[in-house]
């Protein structure tokens, strides 16, 4: 027998060549299985398919080079080249499989098998191209593991190209992949050549007329193996780029996303989210901003504050969808009779407040004029309203210099103009209390229902979205008037604040709100959760803390089942102090929601910083859901900011099965609303919601 010897520096090179083709291969792989369009993917297998036939290929050669006889050597030519267009047919193959949508293990067997019999192909008919003289001898139990080799790294190929093509940009993963399938490919190739065997005095056949002298075949794989060298080189710097460009446009999305959605809320912030004029807080802003022109032209404004005479009973005949609608076509008819310059805002309910250059005391009349005739007869939604107007007037600088005066005086006209029969317009004068004989009759039966102990708590149900069931209660505070019944607390709230009487009547509804839940607890209902509403004064007030920490240990009730909602506009009064508060309730393990959100004006890098617990999405936005394309845009914002950030989602005013469908659709968590249930004493909330399941209550 001929014995063989190995150049050990070509043997290390067949290896990073098949490492190398391996690679490039890997790479156009991930390529074709994102190409748009049939073409384009044809593209990148054809030329992935021919880097690797090219890469194998040269590496079964280079190791053919490595390998010395002590006889001269050659190749055939058409053996040499058929051997190389199997490799590069079997690579093709290859790479269409991985690119598949699919590869189940039965096609990736079959594949397997076809690509290593490929694979192993080439390198017999490479040796056969020898032509020796005797032929030569094999030996079959390495013949079987060469054959076996080539097919278990076939099946690997095959898996890690298809697994690997989610991770186009992992070079590193890439490059660790290839130096496993170069192993494999070498090992095909120097299993089969131990599995030769050449007797003693063969000579090589193929040296003749139409042969490849060593010479010019090493000069022929030198050329591929660069070519390899540099196209795989080429692709993992091209991958980098590609890397790096994606995550800087999935940066800039991100980034877009976000301001897109800060702009959205802040836009919604300013802005009444039914008539879409400015809200309080935008009016407060074009307020100072006049008052600060005042001081500098000397220019006079007028601040004209409208109410609606009987909108209450608009509601409570027709709906508040009616008056909804109403108020939508009493905003459009009031700007069509404003100036560029002038401006119009909802405070809410159907107050309107108008700011307006002064020309004269007479064109300020004229105004209050055409606004009160604007008014008068509306057909809505099929309903003949017939609505008045009470506007009160307050003159800058005539009576007041300041935002807080101006409204005073304004409000104050107003009210002389309701007590004057409404439909009416005043302007303010000297004297003027501001409703005062009302308010004080109204804080003195305040007073005395706190002493009476006249409050009662009802409660709304709170249904969870994913289990369809109630999982909990809003307590929401009444008044049980002796002679005028349930006052709400739209009448009373503010009044307290103002009074300072806002701080022994939440304590009440806190302490109260406990109690209740803990006898839902004993009575079985232990999953459900309590929300009770601060009101801004009882948020700064110093001893919060310890009248959340008292009222739950009184009553025995888990930190955790008590959620405290407060409104959007009062956590962002005084951040700081905010998160501060927000922290120690907190720690406490009490849940924290915020109120009405979206309309208060948000900063998200603050809203990052406080531990809120859930966001509360304002009615306003459900109310002409599922057909407001805004709304919609503005819900699945609050969803996706809220989650991200580990928050519930809840929405409340739900009165609709649409609305509701729209909001689970949406990614909503809770939902609350008259459609779920309407705010009813505990007995009655026992009744209707102590069940398996939400129900709607009647």
């Amino acid at each position: 027998m001929l014995t063989g010897s190995y150049d050990g520096f070509l043997v290390a090179a067949s290896f990073l060549v098949a490492a190398l083709a391996s690679f490039t291969a890997l790479m156009m792989a991930a390529r074709a299985a994102r190409a748009v369009g049939n073409a384009a993917a044809w593209t990148w297998r054809i030329g992935g398919g021919s880097a690797m036939g090219l890469g194998i290929w040269s590496m079964h050669f280079i190791g053919m080079l490595a390998f010395s006889l002590p006889i001269p050597l050659g190749y055939e030519l058409l053996l040499t080249l058929a051997s190389l267009t199997v490799a590069v047919g079997s690579s093709v193959f290859a790479l269409w499989l991985v690119s598949l949508p699919t590869l189940p293990h039965a096609r990736l067997v079959g594949g397997a098998l076809l690509m290593g019999s490929g694979i192993a192909s080439m390198h017999y008919i490479g040796m056969a191209a020898l032509n020796m003289q005797p032929d030569i001898d094999w030996h079959h139990g390495w013949v079987t593991l060469s054959l076996l080799i080539a097919f278990a790294a076939c099946w690997c190929a095959l898996f890690i190209a298809f697994r690997l093509r989610s991770h186009s940009g992992r070079t590193v993963l890439g490059l660790g992949a290839a130096c496993l399938l170069g192993a494999g490919i070498g090992g095909v190739h120097y299993a089969g050549m131990a599995a030769a065997r050449f007797p003693a005095g063969s000579v090589c056949g193929a040296l003749g007329a139409n042969h490849l002298p060593a010479s010019s075949l090493a000069v022929l794989v030198g050329a591929v193996t660069v070519q390899i060298l540099g196209l795989a080189l080429g692709l993992a710097w091209m991958e980098q780029r590609l890397e790096t460009h994606r995550l800087r446009m999935r940066n800039d999305d991100l980034s877009n996303s976000l301001d897109d959605a800060q702009a959205e809320l802040t836009r919604a912030a300013l802005h009444d989210p039914l008539t879409h004029l400015p809200n309080r807080r935008l009016l407060q802003k074009r307020i100072e901003q006049a008052l600060l022109l005042t001081g500098q032209t000397a220019r006079r404004f007028a601040l004209m504050f409208v109410d609606l005479d009987g909108f209450k009973q608009v509601n409570d005949v027709y709906g508040h969808h009616t008056g909804d609608a109403l108020l939508v076509a009493v905003s459009e008819r009031f700007r069509a009779l404003l100036g560029p310059d002038d401006l119009l805002a909802r405070l809410g309910g159907d107050e309107f407040v108008l700011v307006v250059r002064v020309d004269d005391v007479a064109s300020i009349t004229a105004l209050a004029q055409r606004m009160q005739a604007a008014t008068g007869f509306i057909l809505v939604e099929g309903h003949p309203l017939d609505v008045t107007a009470s506007i009160g007037i307050a003159l800058c600088p005539d009576h007041a210099s300041s935002e807080r005066q101006l409204m005073a005086c304004a409000d104050a006209a107003m009210y002389q103009a309701k007590a004057a029969g409404r439909n009416r317009h005043v302007i303010y004068e000297e004297g003027m209390g501001g409703g005062g004989g009302h308010q004080l009759a109204l804080l003195a039966e305040l007073r005395e229902a706190i002493r009476l102990g006249q409050w009662v708590l009802h409660y709304q149900p709170k249904v969870d979205v994913a289990r369809q069931r109630v999982s909990g209660a809003e307590a929401l505070v009444r008044w049980n008037h002796p002679q005028r019944g349930l006052v709400p607390p739209d009448q009373f709230i503010p009044l307290a604040e103002r009074s300072g009487l806002i701080g022994e009547l939440g304590r009440w509804a806190l302490d109260e709100a406990c109690r209740q839940l803990q006898a839902w607890h004993r009575q079985g209902h232990t999953d459900w959760s309590m929300s009770v509403n601060l009101s801004a004064l009882q948020f700064s007030a110093p001893r919060l803390e310890h009248e959340v920490t008292h009222a739950l240990a009184r009553h025995g009730l888990p930190a955790h089942k008590l959620v405290l909602e407060i409104t959007e506009s009062a956590l962002m009064q005084d951040t700081a102090a905010t998160a501060a508060l927000l922290k120690a309730l907190s720690t406490l393990g009490v849940g924290i929601s915020i109120d009405d959100f979206g309309t208060g004006y948000s900063s998200l890098v603050y809203l990052k910083r406080l531990p809120a617990t859930e966001l509360k999405i304002d009615h306003a936005f459900i109310r002409d859901l599922p057909g407001s394309r805004d709304d919609r845009l503005i819900i699945a914002s609050i969803v996706a900011l809220g989650q991200a950030m580990g928050m519930h989602i809840v929405a409340e005013g739900v009165e609709t099965p649409a609305q509701r469908d729209c909001l689970q659709e949406l990614g909503v968590d809770y939902l609350q609303g008259y459609l779920l249930g309407r705010p009813v004493d505990a007995a009655r909330f026992e009744q209707l919601h102590a069940w398996p399941e939400a129900r709607i209550a009647g």
